[in-house]
């Protein structure tokens, strides 16, 4: 099974990318973010008619995520993280889709930071780990992916220096990623590609993706049942080269059967 995440960046603006990499990647499940899109706009219609069912929590101008699935019916299991009941910003939704609990997030940007939306996006990361850590012990695969808005290392961005004060690579942003890992997730890119410099966004700026001057900020984190199944985890690198496309490239991981887990030195990304 082939299980995807990919911020598209407005799900109306780049509907005709979204489509074209369906078809051609043929994942069977995808979590979307960045959908920018009220409820009654998301286009429904023209994802099942490229044959996938959909749940979705939009927002008007910002935010927003989706689960697609062309491999059975969608159980809606939550939306929006729980702790914070005011919270009014559509950045969780999970669901279990043909024997797997998928988690899709969009985890606050934080900048500029200091300030509140930095606070924000600690207490969202809090909240994130609180929850998480009641899906990491179920007894079937859980996958919890997205765009993170985290580099959980000096690998993770291309000319880290420059990074140091930006929310995304804080030292505190940075902890709480490393306490869900220490939770027992595994971050499915790096134990495909350990030690290789894997990005998953380019800047639209001075041929940011041209020049692979990029940043890993999405993730699919496995608890040990969905580990124990990974064959594969990939960056679908084409997809950022396109015409109209989204800043971020999608990310995905194809699970088997379960087997004991061992790290690979698997080949990296491919255009």
């Amino acid at each position: 099974m082939k299980i995807a995440t990919y911020n598209v960046n407005g799900v109306n603006g780049r509907l005709p990318v979204l489509l074209r990499w369906l078809d051609l990647a043929e994942p069977d499940i995808v979590c979307l973010q960045e959908l920018k899109a009220p409820q009654d706009r998301f286009p429904q219609a023209a994802l099942l008619n490229a044959g996938y069912q959909a749940i979705w929590h939009g927002q008007k101008s910002w935010n927003g995520v989706a689960i697609l699935s062309r491999v059975g019916e969608i159980h809606e299991t939550r939306r929006g993280l729980p702790g914070d009941p005011d919270d009014a910003q559509s950045r969780y939704i999970e669901a279990a889709v043909n024997g797997v609990l998928i988690a899709g997030l969009y985890l606050p940007n934080g900048n500029p930071r200091p300030g509140p939306k930095f606070d924000y996006k600690l207490q969202w990361f809090k909240r994130l780990e609180q929850h998480l850590s009641t899906l990491i012990t179920l007894d079937a695969p859980v996958i919890c992916m997205g765009d993170f808005n985290v580099m959980p290392t000096d690998l993770d961005v291309y000319a880290p220096d420059r990074w140091r004060d930006d929310a995304l690579f804080a030292p505190d942003v940075r902890k709480a990623y490393s306490r869900l890992l220490g939770q027992g997730w595994c971050d499915a890119l790096r134990e495909r590609h350990p030690g290789k410099v894997v990005y998953t966004f380019w800047k639209y700026l001075r041929h940011a993706y041209e020049r692979n001057a990029g940043l890993r900020i999405d993730h699919l984190l496995l608890n040990p049942v969905a580990a124990a199944m990974l064959r594969d985890a990939q960056v679908d690198m084409r997809v950022r080269g396109w015409e109209k496309t989204s800043d971020h490239a999608p990310v995905w991981v194809e699970l088997g059967k379960a087997t004991k887990r061992k790290k690979s030195g698997a080949a990296s990304n491919s255009r």
